[in-house]
């Protein structure tokens, strides 16, 4: 038996899991209706074919219709439940992995808008401030019902064949019991801890009755609130230790912090340039302190960590969710001793952001995830081996490069610079965002172990293209800023890349005009304010980068507002002139015929990428398919059309095409070429 401490069984109760890795309940928000089904069932029973002990789904699924699914939840309400769960259930068993849910009502956290309309329930009237619903309190027939819903929901699971349940408790109605934050509650259910602690204990009461003994039911829950009035440390060791000495709870989850917030989610959940693994110490601490079965997840992105946490007794099972999402093989790999070959989670946080915006999750640099019954991770070996000419070494390029030499064509690849990485290695300038490096990276180093031939330094024109003699030519040569958006002084104007490449020194009173909605002008405000300079960002959105969802935004917000960066909305930027050795910026609006004037010595403007598609249109009328692409065949995985004469086919992808983001330019490259 292999030494590796995430590679020992563990036995919970009466389950043994075959290694200490696990996927933490979280809802990539792929149900339909409801309903877990082949979406859902296909994203799990790929992590579980891959080797992972045990994989929790559903991050809350709802137990009653007064927990509207706001973030497009599982409906465990639903009897119907059971025959989807039961299908997923015994797919991942049929690869010995262990199968568990997450049950919740969200109370206050959710809408009173979604589903049936129906008031938002908890224990007090305070609003969520992400969800912003002022919640009716709980009445004695809502909590006996609730109680009732819960246990209910459990049954189904059981039914379903499912190893066990996790109860949710950080910042859904369970816990909003347990603050004095959210419970202004009169005995029994509010006042003292044990009154704030019934309603759990009733739940549990219900559930044991309802399951029995054997069933595992363990709890997820914040050991600390980290808030001024809210649950502390010592009230977070003292409920852990009630719920072990209660008898009905197997084991604990443990999170610090609270979600109320977009800054608060991000902290219990870290994202791109924080730090990794914050909370691992604090849930070392609760099992030290309890005894008792102990898992963990928050941006646990890498193996050795994981490693370390079992290693050194902090965990028994620690959770690697966005790191499946990112790479769902990475226990096989460990296996195979090819640790080396991880993709990795870069904490871009495309997944999670996306569910809190109302989408499903998807990976930034995996578009086969979630996408697994359209684009299989598997991308098998072609049986007609060609010669695959792509030119530019950005994200779309490069995965146009792997995703061909796995399938078995020769592969050249041609880049102006000296380096990879496109737009990305530019946005990696700023250290918040240096994992996105990664990304590049990790496709380098595919690429070379499957025998691409780089040619950097290498601007390559029409002719050096077919010189290479083709049969398949890919443009992924990327965009180049746009700045020309005003009626007078385009000319007097920089972009934000000049700003972020050092092209252009930053100036001491600068106006940015974020017209795109993206990293770019967050990226090139830090870097002039940290100079000391005065910044402000107008966008003529109502909204603040539009396109840099909450939790990915939250580190830009507190370095900008701590480098006091003011920030204008619906405004937009009109014209820019000269005014001695000074500039002065006239803004309109999308309202009316208001005006606004603003003297500074610096104009930034974000507005986006246009193609960079010389090449491309040189090649066109020599290809055999002129650059068409057949969408229905694109998008059913057949074989593009050949087209008339010539000697090669010709493809454009990524910013190439049109600016778009990241996910975007490996997406077009993954279904397009895995086809050849």
């Amino acid at each position: 038996m292999s030494g590796d401490p995430l590679l020992q069984p563990y036995t919970l109760k009466h389950l043994t899991l075959k290694n200490r890795l696990m996927i933490s309940s979280h809802e990539p928000a792929y149900p339909e209706d409801g309903m877990p089904k082949d979406r859902y069932r296909a994203y799990h029973a790929e992590r579980a074919r891959a080797g992972v002990g045990l994989t929790m789904t559903a991050g809350s699924a709802s137990v009653s219709r007064d927990s509207p699914p706001v973030f497009n939840n599982i409906l465990a309400w639903k009897d119907e439940v059971v025959g989807w769960m039961k299908a997923l259930t015994d797919e991942c068993h049929d690869h010995g992995c262990a199968v568990m849910i997450q049950l919740t009502h969200l109370g206050r956290r959710t809408r009173w808008d979604k589903g049936d309309w129906l008031p938002v329930v908890s224990p007090g009237h305070e609003r969520e401030p992400s969800h912003k619903a002022f919640p009716k309190k709980a009445e004695d027939w809502d909590i006996a019902r609730l109680i009732a819903d819960y246990a209910s929901a459990a049954q189904r699971m059981q039914e379903a064949g499912l190893d066990g349940i996790e109860l949710q408790a950080y910042g859904h109605l369970m816990d909003q019991f347990w603050s004095p934050l959210t419970n202004d509650l009169d005995g029994p259910y509010g006042g003292s801890l044990d009154n704030r602690l019934r309603f759990t204990f009733d739940v549990l009461s219900a559930i044991r009755a309802a399951c029995g003994e054997e069933f595992i039911v363990g709890i997820r829950y914040t050991g600390d609130e980290d808030l001024p009035g809210g649950l502390t440390k010592s009230d977070g060791l003292e409920i852990s230790r009630r719920l072990k000495d209660s008898g009905m709870v197997d084991f604990l989850n443990v999170i610090r912090g609270h979600i109320d917030t977009d800054a608060g989610l991000t902290d219990v959940i870290p994202v791109q340039g924080m730090a990794s693994a914050p909370h691992l110490d604090f849930a070392g601490e609760i099992r030290a302190a309890t005894r008792i079965p102990t898992f963990h997840a928050a941006k646990i992105q890498d193996v050795a960590t994981a490693r370390h946490a079992i290693a050194s007794g902090k965990l028994d099972l620690v959770g690697m969710t966005r790191a499946h999402m990112a790479d769902p093989h990475i226990v096989a790999k460990i296996l195979r001793g090819e640790e080396d070959r991880i993709r990795p989670c870069v904490g871009a946080n495309y997944c999670l952001d996306r569910i809190y915006q109302g989408g499903m999750a998807l990976c930034l640099h995996n578009p086969s995830t979630g996408r697994e019954l359209e684009q299989p991770h598997d991308l098998g070996r072609t049986d007609a081996p060609r010669r695959v000419v792509i030119v530019g070494a950005g994200p779309a390029g490069l995965e146009a490069a792997r995703v061909a030499s796995a399938r078995g064509h020769e592969v050249i690849l041609h880049e102006a610079a000296s380096d990879p990485g496109g737009q990305v290695r530019l946005t990696a300038l700023t250290d918040r965002r240096r994992e996105m490096m990664q990304l590049i990276d990790w496709r380098m180093a595919e690429c070379e172990r499957q025998g691409v031939s780089f040619r950097f330094n290498s601007f390559a024109d029409a002719d050096a293209v077919l010189a290479d003699s083709p049969d398949i030519v890919i443009v992924a040569t990327g965009g180049l800023p746009h700045t020309e958006v005003l009626a007078d002084g385009n000319d007097l104007v920089v972009s934000a890349w000049d700003i972020l490449s050092g092209d252009a020194k930053p100036g001491e009173n600068v106006l940015i005009y974020d017209d795109a909605g993206d990293y770019p002008a967050l990226q090139a405000a830090e870097k002039i304010a940290l100079t000391g300079a005065r910044v402000e960002i107008v966008t003529r959105d109502r909204t603040l980068v539009p396109e840099v969802m909450a939790m990915s935004l939250t580190p830009s917000l507190r370095i900008l507002q701590t480098l006091d960066v003011t920030f204008t909305p619906t405004w937009r930027l009109d014209a820019v002139q000269r005014d001695g050795n000074r500039l002065i910026a006239t803004m309109g609006s999308d309202y009316g015929a208001m005006t606004r004037r603003r003297q500074v010595d610096q104009v930034v403007v974000n507005h986006g990428t246009r193609p960079l598609d010389d090449l491309y249109f040189d090649l066109r009328d020599g290809s055999a398919n002129k650059g068409a692409v057949d969408y229905e065949d694109l998008i059913a995985r057949r074989p593009q059309p050949r087209g008339g004469a010539g000697d090669y086919s010709l493809y454009r992808i990524g910013d190439a095409v049109a600016a778009r983001n990241t996910h975007a330019a490996v997406y077009d490259a993954l279904r397009l070429v895995r086809t050849f």
